[in-house]
């Protein structure tokens, strides 16, 4: 836990965002089980020290963690809303401070 916001901070905002974003959505009761799921071995795979490619490459190594999590946030887009977008910015803003909003928007388009 002691180096949770080391590790916030290497794997960038954009992915921090989309994390959240699946972790608010994960948090609905909204939400169905198979959406759940995803989201679980999304993060899971983020998380996991077993890895397609290792994380300690500077930029290679979190590519394939990239892939995953667009596939899930694509997967269950349609149980993200303007709650869980607001929620997860303001979290965002907690870790990061002040950011652009705008660097956000790739991400939110595939909404």
């Amino acid at each position: 836990m002691e180096k949770l916001p080391e590790y916030i901070k290497k794997i960038g905002l954009k992915t921090v965002y989309t994390v959240l974003l699946l972790y608010n959505a994960y948090k609905r009761t909204e939400t169905p089980a198979w959406a759940k799921n995803i989201i679980l071995g999304t993060i899971g795979y983020l998380i996991s020290p077993i890895d397609g490619l290792p994380d300690v490459t500077p930029f290679l190594g979190f590519t394939d963690d990239i892939g995953v999590l667009s596939f899930g946030l694509v997967t269950i887009a349609g149980y993200i809303n303007e709650d869980i977008k607001k929620s997860s910015k303001e979290q965002l803003n907690k870790w990061f401070g002040a950011f652009d909003d705008e660097n956000l928007s790739e991400i939110d388009a595939k909404l």
